[in-house]
């Protein structure tokens, strides 16, 4: 028997290039492939309308989200030992995404500028 663990859970350097992603079993690429298009077939109306309804998971449109940045936010949360992350086009972004989830309408939020 050995005394060597051939399994052990992957380490930073590891969840960084392989982390939320499974190699493409049509071309068996390693890589994440970059996805280009802007928009994605439906099946039928039926799987359509699923979709938009958030009844059925997938890809509508690129600015809701595509293969390619469904790999980096598991990726994130990988790293970051989280569940999920949400990925956003500018720290701007980011922070009105965090805001509006804690704040309702009438709200008022007290912030201040490190020095």
């Amino acid at each position: 028997m050995s005394n060597y663990d051939f399994y052990k859970e992957p380490e930073f350097d590891t969840l960084q290039l392989h982390a939320g992603q499974t190699p493409d079993p049509a071309t068996n690429a390693r890589a994440v492939p970059i996805y280009a298009s802007t928009s994605f077939v439906f099946n039928d109306s039926q799987h359509g309308a699923d979709l938009f309804g958030l009844r059925a998971l997938g890809n509508i449109y690129s600015r809701i989200g595509n293969p390619t940045q469904d790999v980096f936010e598991k990726r994130i949360a990988a790293l970051e030992g989280g569940a999920a992350a949400v990925a956003a086009a500018s720290g701007q972004a980011a922070q009105f995404m965090a805001i509006s989830t804690i704040a309702n309408a009438g709200d008022n939020i007290v912030s201040t500028v490190r020095a």
